[in-house]
């Protein structure tokens, strides 16, 4: 008796798919988060150790610069003491005479120019200049009432005199050391210094630093920006803004409170703050560190950027949240892999009791095992084929990059080419002429002319290879010989579109490939001429001078000029304003390429009455032994 077919729903308990296998919905979703907020953290992390790194150089620059202001003004505080040695100076304050006056002023002008201060001058008890410096200038302090400035209140006191202000007479802004000058126990006048703190500006700039000074006032009266001088870093009321302007300490200016776009508190001393950029340019993030000077009472503040801190942490956290998604992407693999081995186990251990159970279907579970077997391989070769297909991809796409380079090193060498074969086209035209004609003589100068054709282009092609590898960019150029060749090639050009050339350059030898100087010409020339296209009167002037071992050449046209949205593009490959068959926008590329690799450069610029010039500058070569003078 034969046991019944066994229905194919009944299947063994151990080859049943267990549903806490199968990835619920919001896995995907949960790794999706987990990758951002790995990447957060990691931003987090590297903003927070970039700013601590940042607010260490910046305290050792603060401390620096902190220093140096202070040690600019100390080096001045014993000036205005050192008039009570000299006994001209009291017997003047003592009994007034212009002999006295006289000699005062120059022993004053002496020991300013040692000194190095900005001036020196000496006030009787009421407040008036006697003796100056700059008694020899027009805008001499001499007569001058000074009385109602501090520090001459303060030294009339017998207190040291310290102030900043700008003057009343000549509107320029300097740091008072003032000085009661004694005689038996009184005072009889003040000694006062004037010194110029702009020099830590200029130092400032030349150091590309942020930084600025702000008095007890919360005035800025130094700073590396001169957008934010005297402007106030504490809020001001009308009262105090009337307090400050009856005081003249900043002659006639206008306060405004230097007021950040945002403002995040890390320590006492520390800040971060949003500034607003210059000339509408985006805001700008800084970290504001705070020092207060010993003597004067002033705060000195640096500002670091920190546009490359923050730059740094976004890589940070782009990196960690692809490696979170690289192991996200393991960890996936490996689970499915677990539950491909764990299913075949099962299934080898159900075949196993099947048939240690039931003999007679030894023969239906081996052709089961069969057809599994069968279908793993066709996986197999389907995922052989699937790698195949992937390597084929790559190596196309391989090869796409490579034909993308050899296509554009094609388009450069057509566009560069492309006046050569006009000039040969024509001259080859003329010279079938003059033989029909029988004018050898000229015939035989247009093929002279073409062999020196070929030639060039021959040249132009070496260059561009020389150009491609970035070797042996020096060489040796005559400006007049580049500029003849460039007007020779493009004569058939220039006789469609004729334009009147005004040239004014001279002859120079310059450190450049001579067949690299004419295709930057034919460049520029072309350019222009395409430019004027489309007007009647079309003028190009070529002109030259020698500027500080170098040659500028600027080549100017009177076209429409370039429209300024425009104008910032200029140089990038493949830009061009003419229409897809008449440029591929390689040449401003090539030549400001050329340039570079010559050691000089290639700026545009547009002047308000139209057109555009380009400006051209190469180093200039020593002259040769046989052009340099011989002694007679």
């Amino acid at each position: 008796m034969q046991s019944p077919h066994p229905s194919p729903c009944a299947l063994p308990p151990s080859l049943t798919v267990n549903p806490r296998l199968l990835p619920p919905l919001y896995l995907p979703l949960l790794a999706i988060l987990l990758m951002f907020g790995c990447g957060y953290l990691a931003y987090h992390l590297s903003e927070q150790a970039g700013l601590r790194a940042l607010a260490d150089s910046g305290e050792r620059q603060l401390e620096l610069h902190a220093r140096t202001v202070e040690s600019a003004i100390s080096t001045h505080t014993y000036l205005p003491s050192l008039l009570e040695l000299e006994d001209g100076v009291s017997r003047l304050l003592l009994a007034p005479s212009e002999a006295r006056r006289t000699r005062v002023n120059q022993y004053l002008e002496g020991l300013n120019q040692r000194s190095g201060s900005r001036a020196i001058y000496l006030l009787d008890r009421s407040g008036r200049v006697v003796a100056t410096s700059n008694w020899r200038d027009a805008d001499s302090f001499q007569g001058e009432d000074l009385s109602f400035r501090a520090y001459f209140q303060d030294a009339l006191q017998g207190k040291p005199g310290r102030f900043y202000g700008v003057g009343s007479t000549t509107g320029e802004a300097g740091y008072y050391l003032a000085h009661g000058l004694r005689h038996d126990g009184q005072i009889i006048g003040v000694a006062v210094v004037k010194i110029r703190l702009d020099p830590l500006e200029q130092r400032w700039q030349r150091a590309q630093l942020q930084a600025f000074v702000s008095d007890d006032n919360g005035i800025v009266i130094l700073s590396s920006d001169p957008a934010r001088r005297f402007k106030s870093v504490l809020p001001l009321d009308a009262a105090r803004r009337a307090q400050l302007a009856a005081s003249l300490q900043y002659h006639w200016t206008r306060f405004e409170e230097l007021q950040p776009l945002g403002r995040e508190r890390l320590s006492a001393d520390t800040e971060l703050l949003t500034l607003a950029g210059a000339n509408g340019a985006r805001p700008l993030a800084y970290l504001a560190q705070t020092l207060s000077l010993n003597d004067p009472p002033w705060q000195f503040t640096l500002l670091s950027p920190v546009q490359e801190v923050r730059r740094a942490a976004t890589s940070h956290g782009l990196l960690a949240a692809v490696a979170f998604a690289l192991l996200a992407f393991l960890l996936i693999a490996w689970n499915e892999r677990r539950k491909v081995l764990a299913t075949r186990l099962a299934a080898r251990e159900a075949l196993e009791q099947a048939n240690s159970q039931l003999e007679r279907r030894i023969t239906e579970r081996t052709e089961h095992l069969r057809a599994s077997n069968e279908h793993l391989k066709a996986q197999i070769r389907e995922r052989r084929q699937a790698e195949e297909s992937l390597r084929r991809t790559q190596d196309d796409l391989v090869q796409a990059g490579k034909l993308a380079v050899i296509g554009q090193m094609s388009t450069c060498i057509a566009h560069e080419l492309n006046q050569p074969l006009a000039a040969l086209r024509t001259l080859s035209g003329n010279t079938v002429r003059f033989l029909a004609r029988g004018d050898s003589a000229t015939a035989s100068s247009n093929l002279q002319t073409i062999g020196e054709l070929v030639d060039h282009m021959g040249r132009i092609t070496a260059s561009l290879r020389a150009f491609a590898r970035r070797s042996d960019d020096r060489g040796e150029a005559e400006l007049g010989k580049a500029v003849d060749a460039a007007l020779f090639l493009l004569h058939p050009r220039l006789e469609r579109t004729p334009l009147q050339i005004h040239r004014a350059c001279a002859d120079a030898r310059l450190a450049i490939d001579q067949t690299r100087l004419e295709q930057i010409l034919v460049n520029l020339i072309v350019n222009a001429a395409d430019a004027m296209s489309a007007q009647a009167d079309r003028q190009l002037w070529l002109a030259g001078q020698v500027d500080d071992g170098h040659y500028r050449l600027s080549v100017r046209d009177n076209g429409p000029g370039v429209p300024p949205a425009l104008r910032g593009q200029l140089f990038e490959p493949f830009f061009t304003t003419k229409p897809g068959e008449q440029g591929l926008g390689l040449g401003l590329t090539l030549s400001a390429s050329l340039a570079a690799a010559a050691g000089g450069s290639l700026a545009a610029s547009h002047p308000d009455e139209g057109g555009t010039v380009f400006e051209l500058r190469l180093p200039l070569l020593p002259p040769s032994p046989a052009e340099s003078p011989r002694d007679e």
